[in-house]
């Protein structure tokens, strides 16, 4: 510095001195700065105020938008967070799985501790990297939702945290806006404040929608998702499966692999391409190393995608159905009882179908595990059968035979099998629980025997008349007839009655206890359709009941006499189990008594003599076991429906065939006629069940006879003790009697006299009855045999006790009187050197007498076979002689011109003889009462309020039917001597003409 500048400066210095220590400078630099920092003071204030007063507002605005949300509790928030619907799942017997029942939505809850670290990592990489860290909420995300509301945003905030997305799912609504994202920040909080990190996990994972499965239903929780997509549990998922799951979320039908029909979709690339974003996600968090990125990043993963697979439903869409309809039964009851109502209550329709609406949407969201009886391998076997058993019939008017099968365990009430029917597709209706169909035959020992026994009114050995009857009804009298419109046996014993299914005993015996009210003892039995006209039916004694019944519960009943006279109801529920493992429901069995063990065994061991030598006997040769059976076949009216129902010691089974719109079963195919198809699948079925559980459906023991039991002789035509009468004519028989009820009076049912005989009938001979004509023996005195339905006989000549051996025996009200006129001349023929003619047209005749050369060279009765060998030569007519002795004009002359042979000649020639005769022995149609009334063909048609059968042509006029097994190796002497020339069996239970329309 020269010395002039060194000048200036200091010249300037002693200035500024000057200034800042003169008194004016210093007055107004504290004005200044005075100033200055009361400016500074104001603006630091007013920030102040400014950013009190901005989040005050801030705070007053939050506060508004939540102020309707309440302050959840903990166990508020817990409620309402697990509140989320999972699939109810259906058990075998055993506990063998079956699948889930049909929803909206498909979940099944898992714990966090079985599901892959994979997964939860792939999630968390994905949807929450900071999840571990944050406290529920990320606050970048609330100020971005901040500004997207008051910047008036299209709102797209995302982000959130998985709390907050389980929030929105389970408690809040996917409204996007400021108000309900103000209210899932305050609950977030609240939830992060009460719940641990992995319980929130694990109920996000459980809730989350996740597209498809391979059946095409909407999954929800990672467990569906693993199983439905790839087949796995949750805690087998691999890396790349856990990605792939992990990136459904963020579009569940956009990345999942199946369509709705469970196909998987032909373009993959949208959900594989997420994938590999989830993988670099967890590669780039440090979950996965850098190998494992690249060897999950390259896997085809759609390798692992499961093919389509069907639902419970599909697959056994009956069985599914029937369990859906039983558990929202027993719910809908339990329901009501938590209310405070009684089972009765739900008789009315409305609250019923309150509690049933509830009850269903409870079984389908509230995780339930329901427990059956079924046993699957025998369901399986069954329904095998079904479809492959090649013996139903021929379709009419485009419909197939269905079929409809039930197997019950006794002691239990455990329905153990079923068959709904043929092909569910083609009909869903359950032709083994719900539809209602005439029981046939099969009705008899549910409301006859088995009521009559227990009431003392029937026994084995009780005995009724087996031929046409009439029985008066107010109206047009009831005529029940036997299948096939013969069969007529005289008499018959409720044994034999029952073992060849007549109709005409079965129903004189339910006459004699139709006022005891026998159908209440179906009404203890469960048959749940019987109504109160049912009650003075007497039709009901053949089945006909106004509604009709189930396969289920007419098997059901059988089991009662298996029980020792205890009905057990069926069941199919076993329990109910909650998704938190509480029981609540467990059936008990509740056991009705309904029989006495005496009553029951009586029934039982006639029942018996059906499958051993009866109407199913054929059943027994197909069977690939031996049990003691005892059963009962059925027919129904216009052979609508065929059954078969039969019980063991162990178990019960039942069959029944028949169209849906009802039509005729009768007729044969591939041989069979409808009684024997369903004979066969009975057995086919039973085997098929034996093979998978030999000692449930055969088991050792047999059914044992209980003490109060005692067999006792008795005579054949009235029940009673034999007399040296009924010895005599050779009709002593033997059978069980309930100790109590045996016989004690001895039999007067026979008086001393002669009879004649016109065809196979008997009648008293008057005085004035030619003595050539007259047998001597037994007549049946009226006053003994009201007990077997005499009065409702149309022709007392026909009621001869045993047609098997008869003995000479005749009713001794059957008279034939006398027209009053001789009868007319006969026609008479020669042929191989024999004279035949016909039964004579008038009913008074009982006799023909052979006159050669004008010389009575024989007498022949109207009972015997009409034909008369002539000898070398001569001329022949034939008379005939009636009741009272008056005898006809001669037939025609007929000449014999026949040489005299040798005896080696007349040897052959009555050999060819026997080879050629023919006996003609028509009955012609007269005016004769006795006549008339048992032969001519009738069509009564009772009363609309009685039920019977329609009365059936005789074999002449229609095609016999075969209810009854004709394999001869399996039916006793008895019966090949009474049937040997019939194709006819009887078991036809026609019903009413209302029974038929109601039907139709």
């Amino acid at each position: 510095m020269n010395n002039n500048q060194k000048d200036r400066f200091q010249t300037v210095w002693k200035q500024l001195t000057r200034f800042f220590q003169s008194e004016k400078t210093h007055k107004n630099a504290r004005v200044t700065y005075q100033v200055i920092w009361n400016l500074t003071l104001i603006l630091i204030i007013v920030g102040i105020l400014g950013f009190s007063f901005a989040g005050g507002v801030g705070a007053g605005y939050f506060a508004a938008l939540v102020n309707d949300e309440p302050v959840r509790s903990k166990e508020d928030l817990k409620k309402d967070i697990y509140n989320y619907e999972e699939t109810s799942e259906v058990y075998f017997a055993d506990e063998v799985y079956l699948g889930k029942l049909k929803s909206d939505l498909e979940r099944e809850e898992v714990s966090i501790d079985k599901v892959s670290k994979h997964l939860k990592n792939a999630v968390i990489a994905t949807e929450d990297e900071y999840f571990y860290e944050h406290d529920g909420v990320v606050p970048k995300a609330i100020l971005r939702a901040i500004y997207q509301e008051f910047s008036n945003a299209n709102v797209q905030s995302g982000g959130s945290t998985l709390t907050q997305q389980l929030i929105k799912n389970q408690i809040l609504t996917n409204e996007v806006s400021f108000d309900r994202k103000a209210k899932e920040i305050l609950l977030a909080l609240r939830v992060e404040k009460f719940f641990e990190k992995e319980e929130i996990l694990e109920t996000y994972l459980n809730v989350s929608t996740l597209g498809r499965n391979s059946s095409g239903r909407n999954i929800a929780g990672v467990e569906s998702a693993a199983e439905g997509i790839f087949g796995v549990e949750a805690k087998d998922l691999t890396l790349p499966q856990s990605a792939f799951i992990a990136g459904l979320p963020q579009s569940p039908f956009g990345y999942t692999p199946y369509t709705q029909q469970g196909k998987l979709k032909e373009n993959q690339e949208p959900g594989i391409n997420r994938m590999k974003t989830v993988l670099k996600r967890m590669y780039s968090n440090g979950y996965i190393t850098k190998e494992e990125y690249a060897k999950a990043n390259a896997y085809d993963i759609t390798k692992d995608f499961i093919g389509k697979t069907e639902m419970p439903s599909e697959k056994y869409p009956w069985l599914t159905n029937e369990i859906e309809k039983r558990s929202i039964e027993i719910l809908s009851v339990s329901l009501a009882k938590e209310d405070g109502y009684e089972e009765k209550d739900l008789k009315n329709a409305d609250l019923k179908a309150q509690y049933l609406a509830l009850a269903d949407r409870k079984l389908r969201q509230n995780g339930y595990k329901v427990y059956t009886t079924v046993n699957k391998k025998i369901y399986d076997k069954m329904q095998e059968v079904t479809k492959n058993y090649p013996n139903y019939g021929y379709d009419k008017a485009g419909e197939p035979v269905e079929a409809g099968a039930i197997l019950i365990e006794n002691k239990t009430g455990k329905i153990i099998s079923f068959v709904g029917g043929r092909d569910f597709k083609r009909k869903q209706y359950n032709h083994a629980t719900a539809s209602l169909r005439s029981n046939g035959s099969t009705m008899k020992p549910l409301v006859i025997y088995g009521p009559g026994i227990e009431l003392g009114k029937i026994s084995p050995g009780s005995v009724s008349a087996n031929v046409p009857i009439s029985i008066p009804t107010g109206g047009k009298p009831w005529s029940p007839g036997n299948y096939g419109g013969g069969s007529y046996t005289g008499v018959s014993t409720a044994r034999e009655a029952l073992k060849n299914s007549y109709n005409i005993p079965a129903a004189l015996f339910y006459k004699k206890i139709i006022n005891l009210s026998p159908a209440s003892y179906l009404e203890k039995m469960g048959f749940s359709t019987v109504t109160k006209g049912d009650y003075s039916n007497l039709a009901l004694s053949l089945g006909a009941m106004e509604k009709g019944v189930t396969v289920e519960e007419n098997v059901n009943a059988y089991g009662t006499f298996a029980n020792s006279g205890e009905f057990i109801d069926a069941y199919m529920i076993d329990k109910i189990v909650s998704n938190d493992g509480k029981v609540i429901y467990q059936h008990k069995v509740k056991p009705v008594d309904v029989f006495s063990p005496q009553a029951a065994y009586l029934t039982l061991d006639m029942m018996r003599d059906v499958v051993n030598s009866g109407t199913a006997a054929s059943v027994r040769n197909r069977l690939a076991f031996s049990s003691d059976w005892a059963g009962k076949t059925g027919t129904s009216q216009n052979y609508w429906d065929a059954w078969f129902v039969a019980s063991n010691p162990n178990v019960s089974f039942g069959t029944w065939l028949g169209y849906d719109k009802p039509k005729s079963l009768q007729g044969t195919y591939n041989g069979l006629e409808y009684n024997k198809r369903n004979l066969y699948y009975w057995a086919d079925l039973i085997n098929a069940a034996y093979k998978v559980d030999p000692k449930l459906i055969d088991p050792d023991k047999r059914f044992e006879m209980p003490g109060g039991i005692v067999s006792r002789s008795f005579c054949g035509v009235s029940g009673l003790l034999p007399s040296s009468s009924c010895q005599k004519a050779g009709l002593v028989k033997s059978d069980l009697f309930i100790a109590k009820y045996a016989p004690s009076r001895a039999d007067d049912s026979f008086i001393d006299g002669q009879y004649v005989s016109v065809g196979s009938k008997r009648y008293a001979a008057l005085p004035q009855t030619p003595g050539e004509f007259k047998s001597g023996g037994f007549m049946l005195n009226p006053d003994s045999f009201a007990d077997i339905g005499l009065r409702y006989v149309v022709d007392p000549g026909s009621v001869i006790p045993g047609a098997e051996k008869s003995g000479n025996v005749v009713g001794a009200t059957a008279k034939l009187n006398d027209n009053g006129k001789a009868p007319d001349p006969l026609s008479i023929t020669i042929s191989n050197g024999k004279i035949t003619w016909g039964l004579h047209h008038e009913g008074d005749v009982v006799g023909y007498r052979v006159y050669k050369d004008g010389k009575k060279v024989a007498s022949i009765n109207a009972g015997e076979n009409l034909v008369y060998k002539v000898g070398s030569g001569g001329s022949y007519y034939v008379t005939a002689v009636d009741i009272v002795g008056k005898e006809s004009a001669p037939s025609q002359h007929i000449e014999s011109g026949a040489k005299k042979t040798s005896s080696k000649e007349d040897s052959t020639k009555n050999k060819d003889d026997r080879g050629k005769d023919k006996i003609v022995n028509e009955v012609k149609k007269t005016d004769s009462k006795e006549e008339n009334g048992p032969d001519k063909n009738t069509d009564k048609q009772p009363e609309k309020d009685i039920q019977p059968e329609k009365e059936t042509e005789t074999d002449k006029e229609k095609d016999p039917v075969q209810d009854k097994d004709q394999n001869k190796e399996n039916t006793d002497k008895e019966i090949q001597g009474n049937d040997k020339d019939q194709g006819t069996v009887n078991d036809q239970e026609q019903e009413t003409d209302k029974a038929e329309d109601e039907e139709e």
